[in-house]
Protein backbone atom coordinates (compact mmCIF):
# COMPACT_ATOMS: atom_id res chain seq x y z
CA UNK A 1 0.00 0.00 0.00
CA UNK A 2 1.35 3.72 -0.74
CA UNK A 3 2.81 5.25 2.23
CA UNK A 4 0.67 8.16 2.00
CA UNK A 5 -2.90 6.46 1.78
CA UNK A 6 -1.12 4.04 4.58
CA UNK A 7 -0.39 7.00 6.74
CA UNK A 8 -4.14 8.50 5.81
CA UNK A 9 -6.10 5.38 6.61
CA UNK A 10 -4.22 4.96 10.09
CA UNK A 11 -5.24 8.80 11.35
CA UNK A 12 -8.93 7.80 9.98
CA UNK A 13 -8.48 4.78 12.21
CA UNK A 14 -8.14 7.12 15.23
CA UNK A 15 -9.88 9.60 14.58
CA UNK A 16 -13.43 6.53 14.07
CA UNK A 17 -13.69 8.31 10.46
CA UNK A 18 -16.23 6.64 8.48
CA UNK A 19 -13.82 6.13 5.66
CA UNK A 20 -12.40 3.16 6.61
CA UNK A 21 -16.15 1.36 7.38
CA UNK A 22 -17.57 -0.94 4.39
CA UNK A 23 -18.86 1.79 2.34
CA UNK A 24 -22.60 0.77 2.57
CA UNK A 25 -22.32 1.35 6.20
CA UNK A 26 -23.75 3.96 7.93
CA UNK A 27 -25.71 7.28 7.27
CA UNK A 28 -24.78 8.77 3.52
CA UNK A 29 -22.72 11.84 3.80
CA UNK A 30 -20.94 13.61 0.43
CA UNK A 31 -18.17 11.10 0.26
CA UNK A 32 -18.25 10.02 4.02
CA UNK A 33 -17.57 12.99 5.33
CA UNK A 34 -18.20 13.47 8.77
CA UNK A 35 -21.88 15.77 8.97
CA UNK A 36 -20.97 18.61 11.57
CA UNK A 37 -23.42 21.52 12.54
CA UNK A 38 -20.66 23.73 14.12
CA UNK A 39 -18.71 25.09 11.27
CA UNK A 40 -15.66 26.01 13.15
CA UNK A 41 -12.34 24.53 11.70
CA UNK A 42 -14.06 23.67 8.61
CA UNK A 43 -11.93 24.21 5.55
CA UNK A 44 -14.42 23.00 2.96
CA UNK A 45 -17.81 22.56 3.16
CA UNK A 46 -20.01 20.35 1.26
CA UNK A 47 -23.58 21.12 1.20
CA UNK A 48 -26.68 20.38 -0.92
CA UNK A 49 -29.09 22.46 -2.03
CA UNK A 50 -32.44 20.02 -3.08
CA UNK A 51 -34.41 23.12 -5.01
CA UNK A 52 -35.47 22.94 -8.60
CA UNK A 53 -38.07 26.01 -8.19
CA UNK A 54 -35.32 27.47 -10.90
CA UNK A 55 -36.40 24.94 -13.88
CA UNK A 56 -38.22 25.30 -17.08
CA UNK A 57 -38.28 21.97 -18.50
CA UNK A 58 -38.04 18.34 -16.37
CA UNK A 59 -38.20 18.47 -13.08
CA UNK A 60 -36.21 16.44 -10.29
CA UNK A 61 -33.13 18.72 -9.42
CA UNK A 62 -34.04 18.68 -5.35
CA UNK A 63 -33.84 14.29 -5.06
CA UNK A 64 -29.76 15.43 -6.68
CA UNK A 65 -27.83 15.95 -3.45
CA UNK A 66 -29.41 13.46 -1.36
CA UNK A 67 -28.59 10.47 -4.74
CA UNK A 68 -25.29 12.28 -5.06
CA UNK A 69 -24.64 11.32 -1.24
CA UNK A 70 -25.86 7.97 -1.70
CA UNK A 71 -23.16 7.05 -4.92
CA UNK A 72 -20.46 9.34 -3.23
CA UNK A 73 -19.62 6.39 -0.53
CA UNK A 74 -17.50 4.99 -3.65
CA UNK A 75 -15.30 7.31 -3.85
CA UNK A 76 -11.72 7.27 -2.80
CA UNK A 77 -8.92 9.34 -0.79
CA UNK A 78 -6.61 10.34 -3.73
CA UNK A 79 -7.21 11.15 -7.15
CA UNK A 80 -4.78 8.96 -9.17
CA UNK A 81 -3.76 11.44 -11.82
CA UNK A 82 -2.89 14.57 -9.83
CA UNK A 83 -1.99 12.46 -6.77
CA UNK A 84 -4.26 15.04 -4.55
CA UNK A 85 -5.29 13.70 -1.45
CA UNK A 86 -8.05 16.42 -0.42
CA UNK A 87 -9.38 15.10 3.08
CA UNK A 88 -5.72 14.97 3.87
CA UNK A 89 -4.85 18.34 2.41
CA UNK A 90 -7.88 20.14 4.40
CA UNK A 91 -10.79 19.62 7.08
CA UNK A 92 -13.89 18.95 4.50
CA UNK A 93 -17.11 18.03 6.02
CA UNK A 94 -20.37 17.77 4.78
CA UNK A 95 -22.05 20.95 6.10
CA UNK A 96 -25.91 19.37 5.41
CA UNK A 97 -28.48 20.94 2.78
CA UNK A 98 -30.13 24.38 3.02
CA UNK A 99 -33.38 24.07 4.90
CA UNK A 100 -35.77 26.31 2.77
CA UNK A 101 -38.82 27.73 4.37
CA UNK A 102 -39.99 29.23 1.05
CA UNK A 103 -40.37 25.83 -0.95
CA UNK A 104 -43.09 26.96 -3.51
CA UNK A 105 -41.51 30.48 -4.03
CA UNK A 106 -38.56 30.62 -6.69
CA UNK A 107 -37.60 34.76 -5.54
CA UNK A 108 -37.60 34.46 -1.40
CA UNK A 109 -36.52 31.24 -1.76
CA UNK A 110 -33.07 32.58 -3.69
CA UNK A 111 -32.80 34.99 -0.98
CA UNK A 112 -32.24 32.21 1.40
CA UNK A 113 -29.60 30.69 -0.46
CA UNK A 114 -27.55 33.51 -0.43
CA UNK A 115 -28.51 34.14 3.11
CA UNK A 116 -27.37 30.81 3.97
CA UNK A 117 -23.74 30.84 1.71
CA UNK A 118 -23.32 34.36 3.18
CA UNK A 119 -22.85 32.58 6.30
CA UNK A 120 -20.29 30.16 5.07
CA UNK A 121 -18.77 32.70 3.54
CA UNK A 122 -18.15 34.82 7.23
CA UNK A 123 -17.33 31.68 8.76
CA UNK A 124 -14.41 31.68 6.45
CA UNK A 125 -15.47 27.94 4.84
CA UNK A 126 -14.94 27.18 1.49
CA UNK A 127 -18.06 25.80 -0.66
CA UNK A 128 -18.59 23.06 -2.99
CA UNK A 129 -22.38 22.39 -3.58
CA UNK A 130 -24.47 19.69 -4.94
CA UNK A 131 -28.00 21.10 -6.42
CA UNK A 132 -30.48 21.59 -7.24
CA UNK A 133 -31.17 23.64 -10.47
CA UNK A 134 -28.78 26.05 -11.79
CA UNK A 135 -30.52 28.73 -10.74
CA UNK A 136 -29.03 28.27 -7.55
CA UNK A 137 -25.50 29.07 -8.66
CA UNK A 138 -26.45 33.21 -8.76
CA UNK A 139 -27.07 33.44 -4.86
CA UNK A 140 -24.18 31.56 -4.14
CA UNK A 141 -21.81 33.61 -6.08
CA UNK A 142 -23.40 36.94 -4.54
CA UNK A 143 -22.29 35.58 -1.77
CA UNK A 144 -18.83 34.40 -2.75
CA UNK A 145 -18.45 36.96 -4.89
CA UNK A 146 -19.52 40.08 -2.66
CA UNK A 147 -15.44 41.45 -1.46
CA UNK A 148 -14.29 40.83 -5.19
CA UNK A 149 -16.11 39.76 -8.31
CA UNK A 150 -15.05 36.00 -9.17
CA UNK A 151 -13.96 34.27 -12.22
CA UNK A 152 -15.57 31.35 -13.26
CA UNK A 153 -14.86 28.45 -15.65
CA UNK A 154 -18.25 27.13 -16.64
CA UNK A 155 -18.93 23.70 -18.28
CA UNK A 156 -22.58 23.23 -19.41
CA UNK A 157 -24.59 22.54 -22.64
CA UNK A 158 -26.19 26.35 -22.15
CA UNK A 159 -24.62 29.74 -21.67
CA UNK A 160 -27.32 30.26 -18.78
CA UNK A 161 -26.95 33.90 -19.22
CA UNK A 162 -30.69 34.61 -20.50
CA UNK A 163 -33.36 37.13 -19.71
CA UNK A 164 -36.40 36.46 -17.33
CA UNK A 165 -39.14 34.00 -18.79
CA UNK A 166 -42.60 32.94 -17.94
CA UNK A 167 -42.58 35.88 -15.42
CA UNK A 168 -39.71 34.78 -13.51
CA UNK A 169 -36.19 35.98 -13.37
CA UNK A 170 -34.19 33.88 -11.70
CA UNK A 171 -34.92 30.81 -13.53
CA UNK A 172 -31.84 28.31 -13.94
CA UNK A 173 -31.23 29.46 -17.76
CA UNK A 174 -29.73 32.79 -16.29
CA UNK A 175 -28.14 33.31 -13.36
CA UNK A 176 -24.90 34.19 -14.81
CA UNK A 177 -26.55 37.52 -16.77
CA UNK A 178 -27.80 37.79 -13.09
CA UNK A 179 -24.49 37.49 -11.49
CA UNK A 180 -22.84 39.98 -13.93
CA UNK A 181 -25.25 42.87 -13.01
CA UNK A 182 -25.15 42.10 -9.77
CA UNK A 183 -20.93 42.83 -9.37
CA UNK A 184 -20.34 39.37 -8.48
CA UNK A 185 -19.12 37.89 -11.35
CA UNK A 186 -16.16 39.19 -13.85
CA UNK A 187 -17.52 38.42 -17.67
CA UNK A 188 -14.31 39.15 -18.67
CA UNK A 189 -12.81 36.15 -16.78
CA UNK A 190 -15.65 33.98 -17.52
CA UNK A 191 -15.08 30.86 -19.85
CA UNK A 192 -17.94 28.82 -20.57
CA UNK A 193 -17.09 24.99 -22.24
CA UNK A 194 -19.52 22.72 -24.33
CA UNK A 195 -22.09 24.97 -25.42
CA UNK A 196 -24.70 23.48 -27.75
CA UNK A 197 -28.61 23.09 -28.35
CA UNK A 198 -31.31 25.15 -29.51
CA UNK A 199 -31.18 27.85 -27.57
CA UNK A 200 -28.53 29.86 -28.55
CA UNK A 201 -30.41 33.18 -29.38
CA UNK A 202 -30.85 33.50 -26.18
CA UNK A 203 -27.49 34.08 -24.79
CA UNK A 204 -26.00 37.00 -26.61
CA UNK A 205 -25.16 38.37 -23.42
CA UNK A 206 -22.81 36.24 -22.73
CA UNK A 207 -20.78 37.38 -26.57
CA UNK A 208 -21.77 41.70 -25.47
CA UNK A 209 -20.27 40.73 -21.43
CA UNK A 210 -17.14 39.41 -23.23
CA UNK A 211 -17.39 35.86 -21.78
CA UNK A 212 -15.25 33.30 -23.57
CA UNK A 213 -18.07 30.94 -25.27
CA UNK A 214 -16.51 27.71 -26.66
CA UNK A 215 -19.06 25.48 -28.55
CA UNK A 216 -18.47 21.50 -28.67
CA UNK A 217 -17.82 22.09 -32.83
CA UNK A 218 -14.60 24.97 -31.59
CA UNK A 219 -13.83 22.43 -28.89
CA UNK A 220 -13.04 19.40 -31.04
CA UNK A 221 -11.28 21.49 -33.15
CA UNK A 222 -9.00 23.30 -30.62
CA UNK A 223 -8.72 19.74 -29.17
CA UNK A 224 -8.29 19.40 -25.06
CA UNK A 225 -5.21 21.04 -24.10
CA UNK A 226 -5.48 23.58 -26.44
CA UNK A 227 -9.04 24.43 -24.47
CA UNK A 228 -7.42 23.72 -21.31
CA UNK A 229 -5.08 26.43 -21.65
CA UNK A 230 -7.30 29.10 -22.96
CA UNK A 231 -9.56 28.51 -19.97
CA UNK A 232 -6.17 29.00 -17.37
CA UNK A 233 -5.45 31.71 -19.70
CA UNK A 234 -9.57 33.44 -19.42
CA UNK A 235 -9.58 33.08 -15.72
CA UNK A 236 -6.17 34.70 -14.40
CA UNK A 237 -4.76 34.41 -11.48
CA UNK A 238 -7.76 35.93 -9.65
CA UNK A 239 -10.08 33.61 -7.43
CA UNK A 240 -12.41 31.70 -9.79
CA UNK A 241 -15.57 29.68 -9.35
CA UNK A 242 -15.80 26.71 -11.14
CA UNK A 243 -19.48 25.37 -11.89
CA UNK A 244 -20.54 21.72 -13.60
CA UNK A 245 -23.78 21.38 -15.02
CA UNK A 246 -24.02 17.74 -15.63
CA UNK A 247 -26.08 18.68 -18.81
CA UNK A 248 -22.54 19.84 -20.55
CA UNK A 249 -22.15 16.08 -20.91
CA UNK A 250 -23.19 13.91 -23.71
CA UNK A 251 -26.67 12.27 -22.16
CA UNK A 252 -25.35 9.05 -22.57
CA UNK A 253 -22.67 10.10 -19.79
CA UNK A 254 -25.71 11.83 -17.57
CA UNK A 255 -29.30 10.81 -19.04
CA UNK A 256 -30.84 12.02 -15.36
CA UNK A 257 -30.87 15.65 -16.22
CA UNK A 258 -33.43 18.60 -16.88
CA UNK A 259 -32.33 19.67 -20.33
CA UNK A 260 -30.57 17.01 -22.28
CA UNK A 261 -28.29 17.93 -25.56
CA UNK A 262 -26.80 15.61 -27.78
CA UNK A 263 -23.17 15.85 -29.03
CA UNK A 264 -21.33 16.74 -25.54
CA UNK A 265 -18.38 16.24 -23.54
CA UNK A 266 -17.60 12.98 -22.05
CA UNK A 267 -16.78 12.11 -18.68
CA UNK A 268 -13.11 11.70 -19.76
CA UNK A 269 -13.09 15.16 -21.27
CA UNK A 270 -14.37 16.95 -18.72
CA UNK A 271 -12.20 15.23 -15.93
CA UNK A 272 -9.17 16.57 -17.98
CA UNK A 273 -10.68 20.08 -18.17
CA UNK A 274 -11.15 20.14 -14.47
CA UNK A 275 -7.78 18.45 -13.48
CA UNK A 276 -6.34 20.57 -15.88
CA UNK A 277 -7.56 23.87 -13.82
CA UNK A 278 -5.14 22.35 -10.43
CA UNK A 279 -2.82 25.70 -9.75
CA UNK A 280 -5.74 27.98 -9.70
CA UNK A 281 -7.15 30.73 -7.55
CA UNK A 282 -10.37 28.24 -6.81
CA UNK A 283 -12.53 29.75 -4.19
CA UNK A 284 -15.73 27.09 -4.70
CA UNK A 285 -18.13 24.67 -6.82
CA UNK A 286 -21.03 23.16 -7.67
CA UNK A 287 -22.13 20.36 -9.30
CA UNK A 288 -25.82 21.20 -10.65
CA UNK A 289 -28.99 19.67 -12.31
CA UNK A 290 -28.48 15.57 -11.44
CA UNK A 291 -32.25 14.46 -11.57
CA UNK A 292 -32.37 11.18 -10.52
CA UNK A 293 -36.00 10.47 -11.36
CA UNK A 294 -34.93 10.38 -15.33
CA UNK A 295 -31.99 7.72 -14.44
CA UNK A 296 -33.32 5.11 -13.18
CA UNK A 297 -29.77 3.39 -13.08
CA UNK A 298 -28.32 5.68 -10.85
CA UNK A 299 -25.58 6.68 -13.13
CA UNK A 300 -26.30 10.46 -13.64
CA UNK A 301 -25.96 10.61 -9.64
CA UNK A 302 -22.48 8.93 -9.69
CA UNK A 303 -21.05 11.25 -12.17
CA UNK A 304 -22.43 14.37 -10.41
CA UNK A 305 -20.39 12.58 -7.60
CA UNK A 306 -17.46 12.08 -9.27
CA UNK A 307 -17.34 15.52 -10.38
CA UNK A 308 -17.85 16.77 -7.15
CA UNK A 309 -14.40 14.95 -6.15
CA UNK A 310 -12.75 16.29 -9.17
CA UNK A 311 -13.74 19.66 -8.21
CA UNK A 312 -12.96 19.33 -4.33
CA UNK A 313 -9.39 17.86 -5.19
CA UNK A 314 -8.41 21.69 -6.99
CA UNK A 315 -10.40 23.34 -4.47
CA UNK A 316 -8.74 21.67 -1.53
CA UNK A 317 -5.15 22.12 -3.14
CA UNK A 318 -6.43 25.73 -3.88
CA UNK A 319 -7.34 26.25 0.03
CA UNK A 320 -3.96 24.80 0.96
CA UNK A 321 -2.19 26.88 -1.05
CA UNK A 322 -3.67 30.11 0.48
CA UNK A 323 -3.31 28.62 3.92
CA UNK A 324 0.27 28.11 3.63
CA UNK A 325 0.84 31.50 2.00
CA UNK A 326 -0.48 33.57 4.71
Amino acid sequence: MDKDVEAFIARAKAEGAGFVQPRFVGLPTFMRTPHVADWSGVEIGLIGVPFDLGVTNRPGAPHGPREIRNQSSLIGFRNHQSRIMPFDLCRVADLGDVALENQFSLDPAIAEIEGFYRRIVAAGVAPLSAGGDHSITYPIMKAIGAARPVGMVHIDAHCDTGPGRGGAKFHHGGPFLHAVEAGVLDPERTVQIGIRGFAEHLWDFSYESGMRVIHMEEFHEMGLKAVIAEARRVVGEGPVYVSFDVDGLDPVYAPGTGTPEIGGLSTFEAQQIIRGLQGLDIVGGDVVEVSPPFDHTGMTALVGANFMWEILCILADAVARRRASR
